[in-house]
């Protein structure tokens, strides 16, 4: 099956006992038993629910891979990728990360004996010479959250390989439909299903997705056993938004190509990084590893904080708040929402400067928006004026 159909119907046939043709809400704690042992193929739900599992088996279908596990939130679904680690293993992880997964290594793994090296994300030779004996993971997003830089999954699938070290892919901003990890030779792909896979914004979830039977086992059980599982209604909720992924996706990613290329030449903004322009550093490289750009901008606007926030106050349409991949347009301020968990130093270092504007660009109609952000944009100095 091509992607739109895995996306409608992996996992999704009609419903046995009653015909249903959209896979039903299971919403049951517990599945009655014939005697003791003898079963339906279901328990308790923290082990195994139908919708989920429905979910499931769709997650793994639209990233070619053979496991699927679904979570409460795609910080529990990284937790649960991590779990395969013990204290004195070493991750190599690149140095454009989401906030809430720095936090979790530097605030929670670190203090479990895990260590981690950062090394810059587009440089091969930096994973290459950051590899420890005790190395046992590498960790990317690709694209970066919220810099849209890439890595070369496949030649960084190579160095690992070659050092017997499984990779890693945190695949959110790119979803399935653009790329699929797993065959470009990553073991572990990473969602928070809360973004694009949903693509309602009105529902939290996390995935992770395997090919390899062992892995799988171990993510399995520490799903079971710590319990972080995804509730069958927002399952279902999830598995409803993962429907439409492939033509959300293309309008989204229609919107920013057009959106993008308006910023770079507006006079409020000094830079702008889209993997689609031409001008992006790895735009040959997004070219053969992804079969699109997506539909996340970030720029910068000449100033800094009070511009940013005028910028931000003065949208009409597009509105300021935390998360991405909804269907509306969402504006983020890094610095005080996504990566506020991340020292200011060290955001800093890594490009994340108060006058970053994080563009979630929805499928609103392309006028509309491109208006709201132009007006926005050119209220900057006017507000400043009347101050």
């Amino acid at each position: 099956m091509k992607f739109s159909t895995k996306a409608i119907r992996a996992g999704q046939s009609a419903d046995k006992s009653t015909g249903a043709t959209i896979v039903p809400i299971y919403q049951t704690s517990t599945f009655t038993q014939d005697e003791i042992g003898v079963f339906k193929g279901f328990e308790y739900t923290r082990t195994g629910n139908p919708t989920r599992s429905a979910l499931e088996e769709c997650l793994a279908a639209v990233e070619n891979g053979k496991y699927g596990l679904a979570f409460a939130s795609g910080q529990a679904a990284s937790t649960a990728a991590l779990s395969i680690l013990k204290p004195g293993d070493h991750v190599v992880t690149a140095d454009g990360l989401y906030g809430g997964t720095y936090r979790l290594f530097e605030q929670i793994y670190s203090q479990l004996g895990i260590s981690f090296t950062y090394v810059d994300g587009t440089n091969l030779t930096e994973f290459e010479e950051a590899i420890k004996p005790e190395t046992k993971l590498i960790w990317i997003e690709t694209p970066t959250n919220p810099l849209l830089k890439l890595s070369d999954i496949s030649g960084i699938s190579k160095i690992a390989k070659s050092n017997n070290v499984l990779l890693a892919v945190d695949n959110t901003f790119a979803t399935p439909y653009f790329q699929q990890p797993l065959d470009l030779g990553a073991d572990i792909v990473v969602h928070s299903t809360t973004k694009y896979i949903s693509g309602h914004s009105d529902v939290l979830g996390g995935a992770v997705i395997v090919k390899d039977n062992d892995l799988y086992e171990k993510i399995k059980f520490y799903q079971n056993a710590t319990g972080a599982v995804q509730s069958p209604f927002d399952s279902w909720l999830t598995l409803r938004g993962l429907k439409t992924l492939a033509v959300r996706m293309k309008q989204h990613e229609k919107n920013a190509q057009l959106i993008a290329r308006a910023l770079s030449d507006h006079s409020q903004v000094l830079s702008v990084s889209y993997p689609g322009l031409s001008n992006h550093p790895q735009h040959e490289l997004a070219k053969q590893q992804m079969k699109g750009f997506g539909g996340m901008i970030s720029f910068f606007i000449k100033g800094g904080f009070e511009e940013a926030n005028n910028f931000a106050k003065n949208l009409k349409i597009v509105s300021l708040a935390e998360s991405l991949g909804g269907v509306e347009s969402l504006v983020c301020y890094p610095t005080a929402m996504s990566h506020a968990s991340i020292p200011k130093e060290e955001r800093e270092k890594r490009g994340i400067t108060d006058n970053l504007i994080r563009l979630s660009v929805g499928i609103e109609d392309i006028e509309d928006l491109l208006i709201d952000l132009d007006q926005a944009l050119n209220s900057i100095n006017k507000v400043k004026t009347l101050i």
